[in-house]
């Protein structure tokens, strides 16, 4: 018995030990969430949507892209079909990266922890998890995507309760925080990137042709983000293929 006992210990104090680990590295991620959410909870309220509504969209999907995305097809009246479509082509990238991560998991994870990891994957969280040299623990994954949902459902509340606080001026200057935030995330990919920048040109003219174009300015914005999103991809994936990789 005593063996049995020894070995369950070491196992919970490896879980917990993993789980300490995840949880400190999802900390800095946290802390660049909170102003983003608090951006959009402000948003959504202003749009029009409830305090209670705003918080449960963002604890119910955790992809910052999306959610201004769908916020915003929302508010414009966009139809199910459109929202629905707009949401798979910005968060499929999401998909892949659990697929990507899903080699590095322990072989043994159940379909639901598997789940639970794959729900709470972000550009972020797999970043910090894919540079780990060892087996992904489910403890690991828990604590490092606990910190950062938790904090981009608080920062969605403190923005979306702030807009009974806050006088009208600064309420609508705000507004500017989600254009600020998007060319301080495209300004160093471009910068650095060739591809990026062409990809970012790519998509920045289509929706333009959308925008002012005869006939085409007619198209809805959901569709009008979908088309753009899928053109722009396909044209960087053709003109910057990935070249293959040796992966030890």
């Amino acid at each position: 018995m005593n063996g049995y006992y020894n070995i369950g210990s070491r196992l919970d104090k490896n879980s917990l030990d993993d789980f300490k680990l995840g949880f400190r590295q999802g900390i800095p991620v946290m802390m660049g969430y909170i102003p983003v959410s608090f951006t959009f909870g402000l948003l959504a309220v202003q749009g029009g949507l409830d305090i209670w509504m705003a918080v449960l969209i963002s604890m119910t999907n955790l992809t910052s892209a999306g959610q201004f995305a769908g916020m915003n097809l929302i508010v414009s009246n966009a139809s199910l079909t459109e929202i629905s479509a707009a949401m798979f082509v910005i968060n499929i990238r999401y998909m892949l990266m659990s697929l990507s991560l899903s080699q590095k998991l322990a072989p043994m994870l159940s379909i639901f922890k598997r789940s639970a990891i794959a729900f709470g994957i972000t550009d972020e969280i797999f970043a910090i998890a894919s540079l780990e040299k060892r087996v992904i623990t489910f403890p690991y994954m828990m604590g490092l995507i606990l910190t950062p949902y938790w904090g981009w459902a608080f920062g969605t509340l403190l923005g979306a309760v702030s807009t009974s606080l806050l006088p009208p001026l600064l309420q609508n200057s705000m507004g500017i925080a989600l254009y600020a935030m998007f060319i301080a995330l495209l300004v160093p990919a471009a910068k650095h990137s060739k591809a990026a920048l062409i990809v970012i040109a790519i998509a920045v003219i289509i929706s333009s042709i959308f925008k002012w174009m005869p006939v085409l300015n007619h198209v809805s914005g959901g569709w009008a983000i979908i088309i753009s999103t899928i053109f722009a991809s396909a044209a960087g994936a053709v003109l910057f293929p990935r070249e293959d990789e040796n992966i030890e």
